[in-house]
């Protein structure tokens, strides 16, 4: 028996008319999603140029990842109201052309502190953009066929962007330099800027109570304290002053935001979206498969640039099997999610993903790239596109339309926050295992208990699964 998988139906467009080339208004909103997923890891390779320059500290360098992320995720969900407010169409323009200022400012940026303002200041204008693009796929495309290809495509695409970034990256780094993996944010953004106003219709907006400060404030900073917290105890031990201190911040703020969002008329969080067992199962894999993935893209990186001596594009190069295997599954799984169901394709990605990781974890000094690191990162593919387009159809699977925006911020919040929160889980256990080394083998060793550990999240997206329901038959 087959699952059938459905996600909300159109809800009315301020316009009558729809524009007569559905390929153009998708590819400008999966344009615009790309490059905002882009530049979460296209500055990874970048680092260690970034760091020469503007006198980074190791600690420090690691913030230039973590403040976008944080920015990103733990403002989604306001950007998501926000949308809702000024209609989807101008809340994804509005956001993509801060973004291509805000990289301006990066490009440009003289000193660290500059450069962490901007990107701050880039995960803000993403939060506003992001939660859009995915609410306008389903105003766009009509119910059935035609939105499932949709919204393959853009699982595809969203599947492979870290990859993708990673590859860009090394491009501009080798043959250009740091900068230029900001600067090629302004064609992307102004050609984005051009053509959804032409092309996409606008939504309906939705009035009814203030934005929810509170809820943003009390999210953001808890989040933020959570990921400081495990940061601080990778580099300083679990009984650090400030590590323990920032816990339990982490843990008063995060209460704070759960207890606001039961009270405010416009919750950032809408909880009667957690009342269908299939959606929550499927946001909580949604934030362990994050967890687990950017820890593979920050891991890997490192181990063939500092272990094996890649160059940035040798080492974006080495993760192109995997970015092609996701694309590809990821175009073919609405017809494998139309004959097996989503929950079958799901539990396969995930064993698929958690085998791969489990390999990783295998890696030892010496081990070279064919040998070691090919395999589990084409298995990683397999599994991650068979899992994510599943995973968005059931997230948005008979969400009411006034509900769409925020069922879509909250899956890519859960996505933004469920890798930014587990890098930094990854990375104190990768200190704990190097608390007295650093390079070389002490590096490697390092590197497999951080994979071991990304396992246990893939693992335990794939149990989550198992308790995945069928749709019964109408």
């Amino acid at each position: 028996m087959s699952t059938s998988v459905t996600v909300p139906a159109a809800e009315p467009s301020t316009s009558p008319d729809r524009d007569p080339r559905p390929l153009i208004a998708l590819s400008a909103i999966i344009g615009a999603q790309l490059m905002l997923l882009l530049d979460a890891t296209v500055v990874t390779v970048a680092i260690p140029g970034i760091g020469s320059d503007l006198g980074f500290s190791p600690t420090g360098m690691s913030w230039v990842l973590n403040v976008y992320t944080l920015a990103f995720g733990g403002l989604l969900l306001l950007g998501s109201r926000i949308g809702d407010l000024i209609g989807r169409r101008t809340a994804l323009v509005a956001g993509v052309l801060a973004f291509t200022a805000a990289s301006v400012l990066g490009g440009f940026a003289p000193s660290g502190p500059w450069l962490l303002v901007a990107r701050t200041l880039q995960g803000a204008a993403a939060a506003l953009a992001a939660p859009s693009t995915l609410a306008l796929i389903t105003t766009t495309f009509k119910e059935g066929p035609d939105r499932n290809r949709a919204l393959s495509l853009y699982s595809a695409v969203a599947g492979a962007g870290s990859g993708i970034g990673l590859i860009v990256g090394g491009l501009l780094t080798d043959y250009g330099n740091w900068r230029w993996v900001f600067f090629i944010n302004i064609p992307l953004g102004a050609a984005v800027a051009l053509l959804v106003p032409r092309h996409v219709a606008e939504t309906q907006r939705h009035r009814g109570g203030p934005f929810d400060l509170t809820g943003a404030l009390t999210g953001t900073l808890g989040m933020a304290s959570l990921v400081y917290a495990f940061i601080r105890a990778a580099e300083e031990g679990w009984g650090d002053g400030r590590a323990v201190v920032s816990f339990a911040a982490a843990g008063v703020l995060l209460a704070a935001f759960l207890v606001n969002e039961t009270r405010v008329r416009r919750p950032l969080v809408v909880l009667r979206l957690f009342a269908d067992r299939n959606r929550a199962i499927a946001y909580a894999c949604m934030l362990l498969t994050p967890a687990g993935m950017f820890g593979i893209f920050y891991f890997t990186t490192q181990y063939l640039q500092t272990v094996r001596g890649y160059s940035p594009l040798k080492t974006g190069l080495a993760f192109l099997p995997m970015v092609g295997l996701m694309f590809v599954t990821a175009r073919t799984v609405p017809r494998v999610v139309a004959r097996f169901g989503a929950k079958r394709s799901v539990m396969v990605g995930g064993l698929l993903t958690t085998g791969g990781t489990v390999w990783l974890a295998q890696l030892a000094a010496g081990d070279g790239y064919a040998a070691a690191l090919l395999g589990p990162l084409m298995l990683v593919g397999v599994g991650i596109g068979l899992t994510m387009m599943p995973l968005n159809t059931l997230i948005l699977s008979g969400v009411r339309p006034q509900d769409a925006g925020s069922a879509a911020g909250l899956l890519q919040t859960m996505q933004q926050i469920g890798g930014s929160l587990g890098l930094s889980i990854l990375v104190s256990v990768f200190g704990t295992a190097t608390r007295h080394g650093g390079a070389g083998s002490d590096f490697v060793h390092g590197a497999s208990a951080a994979f071991a550990a990304a396992a246990v999240f893939t693992a335990l997206a794939w149990l989550l699964a198992l308790a995945v329901r069928a749709p019964a038959r109408r």
